[in-house]
């Protein structure tokens, strides 16, 4: 059955990990509710050839056409739009992933502060007792760092930092990018044949 997945993409490098999360999803006929802070918006024109509007509807329009995604499949949703679903108990995602992340976002997420719409919907995540999958962004981790995921893992919070594995001897940056985007999906419970497994030839 299709799923409802959240995506929050903050100002760590890796923008390309959360775009080739949510092709995939949408790929896959999977709603997505995205959120992107300001400072992902200044890494995605950085990183990417994709460069987004301010304005979050002309946002949302863009990246639909871009993953040519339907208009029930695909929402953007700005960081003060408290009454997005993703703001509610009452109507929570299936999951929630955020990718790349930010320690800022992660010591924010680890204290519950709900500054924010993307800090709201994460908190909304644990609250509610859902699937959050954290892809942090950061090295070398501080102890700070490394408390605050301890912290949410102890929570249930899956802590995946952006750690690409080589063992299906990647070709390219985009075999890296779905190595993670790959492991993403498993723990979304989401199928998908981005790369083989392991002992699969």
């Amino acid at each position: 059955m299709p799923k409802t997945i959240a995506v929050a993409m903050t100002g760590a490098s890796g923008a390309q990990y959360g775009l080739r999360l949510i092709q995939c999803l949408l790929d896959g006929g999977h709603r997505v509710y995205l959120m992107v802070s300001q400072p992902a918006q200044i890494v995605i024109n950085t990183e990417t050839e994709l460069t987004l509007p301010s304005n979050t509807n002309e946002m949302q329009a863009a990246l639909r056409q871009h993953f040519k995604a339907a208009d029930d499949q695909l929402f953007v949703f700005g960081r003060q739009e408290w009454m997005a679903p993703v703001a509610s108990g009452t109507n929570p995602p299936d999951a929630m992933v955020v990718c790349p992340c930010t320690s800022g976002t992660l010591s924010a997420i680890a204290c519950g502060s709900s500054n924010n719409l993307m800090e709201r919907a994460a908190d909304v995540m644990l609250k509610e007792q859902r699937k959050l999958v954290i892809v942090l962004r950061e090295t070398p981790l501080s102890v700070i760092h490394l408390e605050n995921m301890l912290k949410l893992a102890k929570m249930g919070v899956v802590m995946m930092p952006a750690n690409p594995g080589f063992y299906q001897q990647p070709k390219s940056i985009d075999d890296l990018i779905d190595f993670m985007v790959a492991r993403i999906l498993d723990h979304l419970h989401i199928e998908h044949g981005l790369i083989p497994r392991w002992g699969e030839k």
